[in-house]
């Protein structure tokens, strides 16, 4: 999506918000796999508008909240919602589930469930880029929260000192889990804990799409050749940490003022203002969009459930015997009599 113009910006936004919704649909209606999973309502153009002015080769990891980041990045919605169902036919044969997808043709080296678990990943990822020399750039997606990981310090610092072309991009959607982010930390300016490390620094606007994609393209730029960088980008979360959280600790009148952060809004405003797309041209795009998640929805509950003898499968070797499962041993030992 490198150079994408606004329609194709929003449009993005659209899909990731429309597989949101009918992600949180399957949760629902008990079809999901495992008891938790994390909504990025209200980060579309964090995700769309980074991923947008990566390029072909670049790798990134992701976060507990990172589906909208895989799809931006061209995921197939299908195989994303069956691993989330837990499905043989999803992206890691619905071993993985909502928190850990992964898929290395897509460079996509891992979703993690530990806040900033992801994020020394990258840095290994651009230590083999600078040594192969592939123009490649490796982005670490995180939270706010992963700020307070001692992790993310210690990866910044090797990142500068060996000039790798690493860029680090916090979502900073005002709240680890139930703590607000001026609660958690005395300077909110998160852009400039990355600044004393010697890294290329910003702060954009995540109401704006736009912004981000030219703040994540001119330090994308810069990481290539070789300044590691870091960009923070201050959205709105707009539903609770996981599905089953509330979110008590907020007031409604902070959650109606927080949305109107909203970035589809705003991109839909600036889209019929200057007259590149007029309402119908939108609703219909919408329309669109609705169909193909839809779909996927159908895809994932149509599929079937992984094998009890695939649970071995990518944990050892290929070339070593598959260890003999608990219930396989006891039922030969009785057999034994």
């Amino acid at each position: 999506m490198k150079n994408s113009t606004l329609p194709e910006l929003y449009e993005e936004m659209r899909r990731v918000r429309t597989f949101e919704e009918r992600v949180g649909e399957l949760f629902v209606r008990g079809q999901s796999a495992g008891s938790m999973l994390h909504l990025s309502i209200g980060e579309e153009s964090a995700a769309v508008g980074v991923c947008a002015s990566m390029r072909d080769g670049d790798t990134f990891t992701t976060h507990h909240r990172g589906h909208g980041i895989f799809l931006a990045r061209g995921a197939d919605p299908n195989r994303m919602m069956a691993e989330i169902a837990g499905k043989q036919n999803g992206y890691c044969q619905g071993k993985g589930g909502s928190m850990h997808i992964a898929d290395m043709g897509l460079g996509h080296l891992g979703a993690n469930a530990i806040v900033g678990g992801g994020i020394p990943a990258v840095v290994g990822a651009g230590l083999s880029a600078r040594h192969t020399q592939s123009g490649a750039v490796s982005v670490a997606f995180f939270g706010d929260g992963a700020t307070g990981q001692g992790i993310l310090y210690e990866s910044m610092n090797m990142a500068a000192l060996w000039n790798l072309p690493v860029m680090f991009v916090c979502i900073n959607n005002q709240y680890g889990m139930g703590t607000r982010i001026d609660q958690a930390t005395a300077n909110p300016n998160l852009h400039e804990r990355a600044e004393a490390f010697g890294l290329a620094a910003r702060t954009a606007d995540g109401l704006d799409v736009e912004e981000v994609v030219d703040a994540a393209g001119v330090l994308l730029d810069g990481a290539r050749s070789g300044k590691p960088a870091f960009l923070a980008i201050d959205c709105y979360r707009f539903y609770g940490h996981a599905r089953k959280d509330k979110s008590p600790y907020r007031t409604d009148s902070e959650e109606e003022e927080g949305r109107k952060k909203d970035p589809l809004i705003h991109a839909r405003g600036k889209l019929m203002a200057s007259g590149l797309m007029s309402e119908a041209d939108i609703n219909a795009l919408d329309a669109r969009v609705a169909v193909e998640m839809d779909a996927s929805i159908d895809f994932a509950v149509a599929g079937q459930e992984p094998q009890m003898a695939s649970m071995f499968r990518d944990v050892y070797d290929a070339a070593q015997p598959e260890p003999e499962p608990v219930r396989t041993r006891i039922d030969r030992v009785l057999a034994q009599g």
